[in-house]
């Protein structure tokens, strides 16, 4: 394994680190001025819109997009490996609420982007994921649901049923990513279309919903700690009322959709992971201007022993991290996602847990300015926090990697 930067990821992060240093650092506050202003909080900000431009302009976009083999003509990504976009993923991370969306790089359209290169039919590709990959609209995916355990899969309770040509979906979501969003035009729907299949994993199904579509409500925004979380988009709460859509906007095969989600999570868990480092960055580097510059008791907190061990024990938890991710994606990127299944629960078990625990120190060093909106350490805590969540509990992961572990020896 050799993790030494290649020139073009060099080149790209060179790029990116001065686009965050002149554009999006300095948008921060502009986008948080230009929201209190706007009509619905959900409307988009034209600062991002300009951040999107520029980045576009200088190449820095869908650098996540490796498979450029699905669409009738190249061009649509930078075509990284796994291992080439961690680096650059990683410094997007430092600013969750702007840099990935002004790359054209957030969840969840980079999942459902992957999707529809991955299984999506020709006519799928053309109506929904070039636009997707041009930022041209957004979208959402909904698969958890109020009712059921949704960390399992198999619980879904969603309904799409076959009538003549058409699909009938019946069913309940919430925390619906990007949902909130007036440019999300399309939503990939996970519903069950044979609930009494004897393989649990091929009851069921997805299939494109468009936003339009009558019968389909968005009911609420859903908070994430008192937080609005615009960096994806919110989070929705969706009611699908005899909604009907045509045959042909099913993803895949009937029965295929328990399948496609585990394809879509395992670059998606990764990314949040990559992400999740330069949120840890970026509050160690706050956390340490904040130390020198305060004092209490006569000195600088910085000379405190109990912040001094806090800063030191940051530094070593990113590196192993770090270090653990770029495994992962070298795996992904040589072995295939199945390959590096392991390794993809281990950092979404490590990963959110140790950064949250980081970002908590931070907002202690901090004092009260910690918890306030003059410092982002509070929204990056509850974005953090929730990740414990997003793509699969801490806990589910510990079961199948336990059960991993146990196996050779039984």
């Amino acid at each position: 394994m050799d993790f030494a930067f290649d020139a073009r990821t060099e080149e790209l992060r060179a790029k990116l680190l001065a686009f965050m240093d002149e554009h999006v650092y300095p948008a921060e506050a502009i986008a948080h001025e230009q929201r209190q202003l706007l009509a619905s909080p959900w409307d988009q900000p034209v600062i991002v819109e300009e951040l999107k431009a520029e980045a576009r302009k200088q190449g820095l976009w869908n650098l996540f997009f490796v498979d450029q083999h699905s669409l009738p003509d190249a061009g649509h990504g930078a075509g990284l490996t796994n291992l080439q976009y961690a680096p650059l993923a990683e410094i997007t991370g430092r600013s969750p609420q702007l840099a990935p969306t002004a790359l054209n790089c957030a969840a969840p359209d980079t999942g459902n982007m992957e999707v529809l290169a991955q299984f999506g039919t020709d006519e799928q590709k053309k109506q929904w994921l070039e636009p997707l990959l041009a930022g041209e609209i957004r979208s959402a995916f909904a698969m958890t649901e109020p009712e059921v355990a949704s960390s399992d899969a198999t619980n879904i309770q969603t309904r799409i049923d076959r009538d003549g040509d058409d699909y009938v979906i019946n069913g309940r979501k919430w925390y619906i990513s990007g949902a909130m969003n007036p440019d999300c035009k399309i939503f990939i729907v996970m519903g069950k279309t044979d609930p009494d299949g004897e393989d649990i994993r091929r009851q069921q199904s997805m299939i494109l919903v468009p936003r339009d579509t009558p019968g389909l409500e968005v009911r609420r925004a859903m908070q994430v700690y008192g937080y609005e979380d615009h960096s994806h988009g919110g989070h929705a709460e969706i009611v699908f009322s005899d909604v009907r859509v045509p045959a042909s906007n099913l993803i895949g095969e009937e029965g295929g959709g328990f399948a496609i989600a585990q394809a879509r999570l395992g670059p998606g868990r990764i990314h949040h992971c990559m992400r999740l480092i330069g949120m840890a960055e970026r509050a160690i580097e706050l956390m340490c201007r904040r130390a020198v510059s305060r004092e209490a008791f006569g000195k600088a907190i910085a000379q405190q022993g109990v912040v001094q061990n806090w800063i030191a024990d940051a530094r070593v938890t990113v590196e192993q991290l770090r270090l653990l991710v770029l495994k992962t994606a070298w795996l992904m990127d040589t072995a295939g996602n199945r390959g590096a299944h392991t390794e993809i629960q281990a950092i979404k078990i490590a990963t959110p847990r140790a950064v949250v625990d980081i970002l908590d120190k931070a907002v202690q060093v901090h004092g009260a300015g910690g918890v306030s909106q003059d410092f982002p350490l509070a929204e990056l805590w509850a974005g953090a926090r929730t990740l414990r969540l997003a793509d699969g509990p801490d806990e589910v992961h510990q079961r199948s990697l336990a059960r991993r572990e146990l196996k050779k020896y039984l």
